[in-house]
């Protein structure tokens, strides 16, 4: 009876370390959000915060290749040379320098709320480059569209409509007075930096798209190809600061808020989150870890309202429903075709004809040899059955940006 028991509790804890470590995670990219919301608005370029963040990436990640990926390594010819630079210039730069400039004019409850277009926009891309088939007659398909135009019109809704705000019981200190030409600025700030982040995410999504082709050289090498993509970004960073910034003073950092911004950004959600999402996602797929990110979005609000005193409006809550509906409706649809695709996958398997399968066998093939007929010393043509990649172009290998 102790052994069941203990056994069953082993079994209880060996399925909730996914849940465990995607619940981690989700506080560590809140924990971003908000430590570089402080750094921002203490004037810290966001240029600059870029550049040491990936810098912080590329040293941190840099040591596994020594340990696990020194062998076998891809060549780098100029094509791949021409991915990975694509994909450091979406990534680190466009996306990161656009996802920090929204969040310096906005908030981190607003930020995060519009990083779950992800899912939804990732889609659109891969529609747009053919990679995704859309059968309409299909009830998944009519649920990652609605899905997609749901989650768009949450985006809308956030960017456009403010709303009057909504006080909290733990912030109904904090004062409400102001002035209509600080009101209006700040309304103007707000939009903009709805429009940056809708840039980043679409920046984000075609990242995740085009990184496919690179996924094919790098397949074995997923610690290498991210190394690379965060050095190249890197010096892509740099020299966009240089021509954004000229004031020397602007790359002074000390032991401050500033520092910690940076390597918290680099090493945690660059590295840490990278390892283990990458664990999560091989074994219980994309869907499962993708599902978790609106999580992020009230963490980061309870802690935004206590530490930071932001206020939250009523057009982002309603928003942030939207988005979060139109989220898991894309997720549900993706999930029922990745069923559809091993049920595919299994029947395939049980139709292949006997005579196939008694080649994997030697006891099961006749010796025949001398009439050119199939032995058991004789190689036989293999059977392959090719499936197309049922994941979303999603994948482990890429320094997330939350």
């Amino acid at each position: 009876m102790g052994k069941l028991s203990l056994s069953c509790c082993n079994g209880f804890l060996e399925n909730s370390k996914p849940y465990f470590a995607m619940i981690s995670l989700q506080f560590g990219y809140a924990g971003m959000n908000i430590i570089s919301k402080v750094s921002l608005s203490r004037g810290m370029s966001h240029y600059v915060l870029v550049v040491y963040r990936h810098a912080f990436a590329t040293a941190s990640i840099a040591p596994f290749v020594l340990f696990f990926e020194r062998r076998g390594q891809p060549k780098i010819t100029l094509k791949v040379f021409t991915q990975i630079f694509v994909l450091a210039l979406l990534g680190p730069v466009i996306d990161q320098n656009f996802y920090y400039a929204g969040l310096k004019y906005t908030s981190p409850t607003f930020s995060c709320a519009m990083s779950n277009m992800l899912p939804a926009m990732t889609f659109v891309m891969a529609v747009i480059f053919r990679m995704e088939n859309l059968d309409m007659k299909k009830l998944r398909c009519q649920a990652k569209i609605l899905g997609t135009l749901v989650t768009v019109a949450g985006a809308m809704l956030m960017t456009l409509y403010k709303g009057p705000l909504v006080q909290m019981a733990w912030s109904k200190h904090s004062s409400n007075s102001s002035t209509n030409s600080d009101e209006n600025s700040a309304n103007k700030d707000w939009f903009k930096g709805s429009i940056f982040l809708i840039i980043a995410t679409l920046a984000w999504a075609s990242l995740f798209v085009l990184q496919n082709q690179a996924l094919k050289t790098y397949k074995n090498h997923q610690f290498t190809l991210t190394t690379l993509v965060c050095f190249l970004g890197t010096l892509q960073a740099i020299a966009v600061t240089l021509v954004a910034e000229h004031k020397a003073s602007v790359w002074r950092i000390g032991w401050d808020m500033n520092l910690l911004a940076a390597a918290y950004a680099g090493i945690v959600t660059s590295s840490i989150s990278y390892y283990v999402q990458g664990l999560v996602m091989k074994k219980r797929g994309p869907v499962f870890a993708t599902a978790f990110s609106p999580l992020m979005m009230i963490i980061v609000a309870i802690m935004g309202s206590f530490i930071l005193a932001e206020k939250i409006f009523l057009g982002g809550i309603i928003g942030s429903i939207l988005i979060v509906f139109g989220l898991y409706s894309v997720l549900w649809g993706k999930h029922r075709e990745n069923l559809e695709i091993k049920s595919a996958s299994a029947a395939a398997d049980d139709e292949i004809p006997e005579a196939i399968k008694a080649n994997s066998n030697p006891n099961l093939q006749p010796n025949n040899n001398n009439n050119g007929n199939m032995g058991p010393n004789k190689p036989s043509n293999s059977l392959f059955i090719t499936i197309s990649d049922p994941e979303n172009p999603i994948k482990p290998n890429q320094v997330p940006r939350e």
